[in-house]
């Protein structure tokens, strides 16, 4: 998103959440009333967990992503930046696997597909389907 405003905010969280979803985020005032959700929230500044409500979890996810992106992949460009952040979903979803299931994980979900060199250089429309 260009910048960070409410009504962009709210957009988004009506295109990709469903009604009805209970939504546990901090604070920040971008995510207060949002009347089709069932809403909670962490105040940082007084806990970090309150009943089933935290963040911990997503904070964790982003905080990965951000150090592979800048670390490890260095030069990601926005056109692949999607995959970077499958791959980081990937990991941190069978994150508590042994590494032979891992492996079956994986194998499962690449048997029988082919990434053209047109889909990885953006050529082709089907990239990353």
């Amino acid at each position: 998103m260009p910048d960070i405003k409410k009504v962009r905010t709210d957009a988004q969280i009506r295109k990709h959440v469903a009604e009805g979803t209970k939504l546990y985020t901090d604070e920040a005032n971008i995510y207060q009333n949002l009347p089709d959700y069932a809403h909670e929230f962490i105040d940082h500044s007084e806990a970090y967990v309150k009943g089933e409500v935290l963040v911990n979890g997503l904070e964790n996810f982003w905080s990965l992503l951000k150090r592979g992106l800048n670390g490890t992949y260095v030069s990601v460009e926005p056109f692949h930046l999607q995959a970077y952040v499958d791959e980081q979903a990937f990991r941190y979803n069978n994150r508590k696997l042994s590494d032979p299931e891992r492996f079956a994980v994986v194998m499962k979900q690449i048997v029988g597909r082919r990434l053209t060199y047109a889909q990885l250089t953006g050529k082709t429309e089907d990239a990353y389907s």
